[in-house]
């Protein structure tokens, strides 16, 4: 039954071609562990993809209703707690890749002609990355994530030219309030997503493009 599905989808989609020329690649010899840091990340992505969309189904972005909704969904919700936390420690363990993953290519002096472009969008993706923890702690609407948010938003104030335009849109107003969270949730889950995809994408092509860079 699954074989003769199989062949149905690909007399009429002819993927196998296009997943060959995706999947079959050489490796080369002198990558080790250290190369696995970039695949892990963008597995860790895809777990936040995944348990992300879950809990969107239940979470309400208002000051009223945000706490209670991430409560209820932990407390009623069949394996909610155990999404939540899973979403919460890929989110951790993702920025803590994104690093290593950098480090990695710093050390190994991957950035260098012609892999600059790649390493500019990596630096875009990392910074990405920031901002989606820095999005994604104020959602649970406790006092925890509040408090640590106008920190976040008084340094970004700091900023040289942009800093008062950027706490301004941040907060959306003079003190944290509904808009506050519902310009993080929006970035959380609309804006910083196609960013993020769209970097991948560029970041991906090029590695397939230009290969691995050999080690110093």
């Amino acid at each position: 039954m699954f074989a003769r599905s199989t062949e149905w989808i690909e007399e009429r989609l002819g993927l196998r071609p296009v997943a060959a020329r995706v999947l079959d690649h050489p490796v080369p010899k002198y990558v080790t562990w250290l190369h696995c840091f970039g695949g892990l990340t963008f597995f860790t992505f895809l777990i936040l993809v995944v348990t992300g969309v879950l809990m969107a189904f239940f979470y309400v972005p208002t000051p009223d209703h945000a706490h209670d909704s991430v409560q209820w969904f932990q407390q009623t919700v069949p394996f909610g707690t155990i999404i939540r936390n899973l979403h919460r420690w890929s989110a951790y363990t993702m920025v803590v890749l994104v690093f290593l993953h950098m480090l990695r290519v710093l050390v190994h002096g991957a950035y260098r002609k012609p892999r600059e472009m790649n390493w500019v969008v990596g630096v875009v993706l990392l910074l990405t990355t920031l901002v989606f923890a820095f999005t994604g702690y104020l959602l649970p609407w406790d006092q925890k994530a509040y408090w640590a948010t106008n920190v976040g938003i008084n340094i970004a104030a700091s900023t040289p030219i942009l800093g008062s335009f950027l706490a301004g849109f941040l907060r959306g107003g003079p003190t944290l309030g509904a808009l506050t969270l519902l310009r993080f949730y929006a970035l959380h889950v609309f804006a910083l997503p196609l960013v993020l995809v769209g970097g991948l994408l560029f970041h991906f092509s090029m590695v397939r493009k230009q290969g691995i860079a050999r080690p110093l």
